[in-house]
């Protein structure tokens, strides 16, 4: 039997592609658990620095198989909440290890449902093919997201797009999902993982403290007001200048314009 989740490690660069085609990639109680052991292995690998998530076949992930899960929530009684709590969806990146510093892009490659879509929204940065739909269907099935969709649709997109995706339970397209902030860009179909593929090569052009570092203060300043969000800013980005040898020796490739990716009349590559 095919692995249901496809972990790779190519340098810098972790490579998860979840594995179920013939159920839209939902994920059962199997792939949730070895999620869980694979963003926790992405998270303890020190070569490992950027992880690019999508799916196989003609969806990024149709979110939770309900043939696993609604017996597993119906026998749970009223203590389902507390239990669930620490757990999340997805292996737990949605809730639980959702304080991952290194960044993770997703290659959205077609439906992005449910479940899947509070998968998509947990990650950093999303990139979408031009085939990809989003939606949040859970309210069809008497039920609404618990695992992030909503916090993550309303901090993200905002109040509007949130109530219409939620309240309607329709999908929108890839461009719209771009008007509302949801993907980074989206790209013509066959371009989709060189496009994700560039854009992680841009992340690793930076330091790696920097970056997590960055990461780890926008989680921080969400909710604060701004006298606190300017605080946690300041005291995140000068420790990071203060204690971080690796400032002096890039503004030094800067000043001499020898750093990598630049533009204008002395560009070069990344």
């Amino acid at each position: 039997m095919a692995d249901k989740v496809i972990y790779e490690k190519k340098g810098e660069v972790a490579y998860i592609t979840l594995n179920r085609p013939e159920v839209k990639n939902a994920i059962d109680l199997d792939v949730h658990h070895r999620l869980r052991e694979v963003w926790t292995d992405f998270r303890d690998d020190p070569v490992l620095r950027v992880a690019i998530l999508t799916g196989n076949g003609d969806a990024f992930c149709a979110g939770a198989d309900l043939k696993t899960h609604v017996p597993e929530w119906a026998d749970a009684g009223p203590s389902l909440a507390r239990d669930k709590l620490p757990d999340g969806f997805a292996g737990g990146i949605t809730r639980g290890l959702h304080r991952l510093y290194k960044p993770i892009v997703a290659a959205c490659n077609g439906w992005v449902l449910g479940g899947g879509l509070e998968l998509a929204m947990a990650c950093d940065i999303r990139i979408a093919s031009e085939r990809a739909q989003f939606g949040s269907f859970e309210l069809r099935r008497g039920m609404h997201p618990a695992d992030g969709g909503i916090v993550r649709l309303v901090n993200t997109c905002g109040v509007g797009i949130a109530l219409e995706m939620e309240l309607t339970g329709e999908p929108i397209s890839a461009q719209r999902a771009l008007a509302a902030n949801m993907v980074s860009r989206v790209v013509p179909h066959d371009q989709l993982m060189a496009t994700t593929e560039d854009v992680v090569a841009r992340i690793l052009r930076n330091d790696r403290r920097a970056v997590e570092s960055a990461k780890e203060t926008i989680f921080e300043v969400i909710g604060r007001t701004l006298d606190e969000q300017l605080k946690v800013e300041c005291l995140f980005g000068y420790a990071l200048c203060g204690g971080n040898p690796a400032v002096e020796q890039r503004s030094r490739a800067f000043l001499e314009k020898q750093d990598k990716g630049r533009a204008g009349a002395t560009a070069n590559k990344l």
